[in-house]
């Protein structure tokens, strides 16, 4: 048996199982998922998959991507941010989530497969117990909604696993779960809603659950479910109203458990279920849980609206899902890495550096021990892994995973949205608005009204204040939520257009504190070095140099002399000695104080 996740892949008796419930899975769609988890964390190239199931046999390259998305379907997978398959475009797949041995003979128990998810979970005590408690009172009749909340790859999906059979177990609940696909929900109504309910009646409880619903709502019943001699006068509209008659019939002696993932997404048919459900009166076993990214909703989201009536009138309850403390992070590494004792830095490294996401550090990670700079010890599979080369932010890279998954995040957004942040992102993690606006030689006040804009719509950037400038203006500034998207921000970009806009911010910087350059000479070096602007390079240096001997801070002149004369190396001819000359004036100068 192979473990990931809530799932288990039974390679004797080819199927799939989650907590403890067997999924239908045909034997072709079954081959290639298990192929996949077999060759985990490598890429399968289209070739590769049709030759290893499809021996001298020739199939259409097609039926690959039929068979991925019914995998997708059934294991709640996003294409755009992969938990178990991840597409690599033009190339093939890979199966990027973590795969542990588990006892074959488990599969089938109803509470097993509950350890292994409870090991994948780190520092969720308390919101775990939160989540129990509206099982409790769900139990006791008393329906419940809730939201969680958080940042892509923050854990909902893992905290939802482990309530999940949590709830089975502990509360006896059924329990079925819909995943909102971002495009699919706006086009489809009440997607994720069909796919609980399919699940709900292939459950322990699947016969009861669909004789309730063909009584009570059979608009509602899943196609497969549907008896041959199905009437075609009873493909009437889905009346919502209905469905809640047959979730509290279902709720009435038993609870029922109905878990929603990624509602940022979700139709507006399905919000309007959601609130239907938690408004109704009827005492019902009925518990909700709708997690969502809250930097997805735009003011004139609905979830956004629903949410904030819901919450006010007392009918729902919030969960917010922070990042990892840094010991939290150390417990993560440890059960990564399988060893209780660290190699020296790693945690506070790996958490600085993911800032306590996650599904950010496991990539962070596993990069490290591909780029060499965690190795096993003695070259011992079985030895400790032990550290091989320091750990540094800037040589550190992206890992390719998440530098994939970030870019798709940011090809979604429009156009000019995406050179924004590409602008922002060549002077730090923080930025000011007017940066922006001389980088893409925008009108200020109309860059910061984008920013603006653009910061309510995505999570991963923040409006942190206003600076007032030495002209009297005032101007905003934000930061990145991860250091990480600044670097992909970075990269996407052009040499040669990242240069020219280097050297616009350098020389707005000049013109702002016209007079007194000096003040900020050693930032308009650093985008000019960044541009490969030697000579400007070298010159603003030269006045930074100047600007630390006025305030009497010799050592730090030198130290930019220093610099200044190794730029002055990627000059030639009469451009390279008049560099050098200069510096030697200013070192002269230093050298007679």
């Amino acid at each position: 048996m192979k473990q990931f996740a809530s799932f288990g892949l039974d390679t004797t008796n080819e199927c799939l199982w989650r907590e403890g419930e067997q999924i239908a899975l045909a034997p072709k769609p079954f081959a290639v998922l298990r192929y996949l988890v077999e060759n985990r964390g490598r890429l399968i190239t289209h070739d590769e998959l049709l030759d290893a199931l499809w021996p001298e046999v020739y199939v259409q390259p097609q039926v690959l991507r039929t068979y991925m998305l019914e995998l997708r379907k059934l294991l709640g997978d996003d294409p755009a941010e992969p938990r178990f398959i991840q597409t690599v475009p033009k190339r093939g797949y890979c199966f990027v989530a973590a795969v542990s041995e588990a006892p074959d003979e488990a599969a089938g128990a109803a509470t097993d497969g509950a350890p292994a998810i409870r090991a994948a979970l780190v520092d969720r005590v308390n919101e775990m117990a939160f989540l129990k408690s509206q099982a409790e009172a769900a139990k006791r009749g008393q329906r419940r909604l809730v939201f969680v909340k958080g940042e892509a790859g923050i854990g909902k999906t893992a905290l939802l696993d482990v309530f999940a059979g949590a709830a089975a177990r502990e509360f006896a609940a059924t329990v079925a779960r819909g995943q909102c696909v971002q495009g699919v929900g706006r086009s489809e109504d009440y997607y994720p809603v069909k796919e609980a309910l399919s699940q709900l009646c292939a459950s322990a409880r699947g016969e009861e659950a669909r004789r309730t619903l063909s009584a009570v709502a059979p608009q509602w019943l899943p196609e497969q479910c549907r008896a041959p001699g199905w009437s075609a006068t009873q493909q009437n509209e889905r009346a919502p109203g209905d469905l809640c008659g047959a979730l509290e019939q279902l709720a009435a002696a038993q609870p029922v458990v109905l878990v929603f993932d990624d509602v940022q997404w979700a139709d507006e048919a399905t919000l309007n279920l959601i609130s239907a459900l938690a408004r109704r009166r009827a005492a019902a076993r009925l518990l909700v849980v709708a997690a969502y990214r809250p930097r997805d909703l735009d003011t004139a989201h609905p979830l956004k609206e629903l949410k904030q009536d819901l919450l006010m009138r007392r009918l729902g309850a919030e969960l917010t899902l922070e990042p990892l403390e840094r010991m939290a992070m150390g417990q993560l590494l440890r059960r990564e890495l399988g060893q209780e004792e660290l190699p020296p830095g790693l945690e506070e490294f790996i958490h600085r550096r993911s800032e306590g996401n996650p599904l950010f550090a496991i990539a962070i990670l596993e990069h490290l021990i591909a780029e060499g700079a965690l190795a096993r010890r003695g070259g011992d599979a079985a030895g400790p892994w032990e550290q091989r080369a320091r750990f540094q932010d800037g040589e550190a890279g992206v890992p390719a995973e998440l530098a994939q998954l970030i870019g798709l995040e940011i090809e979604r957004l429009a156009p000019a949205d995406q050179r924004l942040l590409e602008a922002a992102s060549l002077i730090d993690v923080a930025f000011p608005a007017w940066a922006v606006a001389a980088a893409l030689e925008m009108d200020p006040a109309e860059a910061e009204e984008a920013c603006d804009a653009l910061a309510r719509r995505v999570y991963f950037l923040h409006r942190c204040g206003q600076d007032e400038l030495p002209d009297g203006d005032s101007s905003a500034f934000y930061v990145f939520a991860h250091s990480l998207y600044r670097e992909v921000l970075y990269e996407r970009q052009s040499a040669a257009r990242r240069a020219r806009r280097h050297v616009r911010i350098a020389e707005r910087l000049g013109s702002l504190f016209a007079g007194r350059e000096g003040a900020v000479a050693r930032e308009m070096a650093q985008h000019y070095e960044a541009a490969g602007a030697w000579q400007r390079a070298c010159e603003a240096l030269c006045a930074a140099a100047r600007n630390a001997l006025e305030r009497g801070s010799a050592d730090e002149a030198a130290e930019l002399l220093d610099r200044a004369r190794r730029l002055a190396a990627n000059l030639s001819g009469e451009g390279r000695a008049a560099a050098e000359l200069a510096i030697d004036g200013e070192l002269a100068a230093r050298e007679g104080l």
